[in-house]
């Protein structure tokens, strides 16, 4: 095969590699949601009801405090 040949099939090749890398990383944009759009989202299923005795752990809230106080720098 001659070089120009294989340039030429190396060039479309890369070309080629290239678009289909550039349709892939197409990615949707930020967007704001309104109250018209909540529809269309994932509505929560009706049998749900919020939880009303939800209690804060201590002990979890005692480690979270200690972890805190651990990534504070020595001063």
């Amino acid at each position: 095969m001659k070089l120009e040949i294989a340039r030429g099939l190396f060039l479309v090749t890369a070309l080629a590699v290239a678009t289909v890398a550039v349709a892939a990383w197409e990615e949707p944009g930020p967007v704001v949601f309104s109250h018209a759009d909540q529809a269309l989202q994932c509505p929560l299923p009706r049998l749900v009801k919020p939880q009303v005795d939800a209690k804060p752990d201590h002990d979890l809230l005692l480690l979270l405090f200690g972890l805190s106080q651990g990534t504070r720098g020595q001063s």
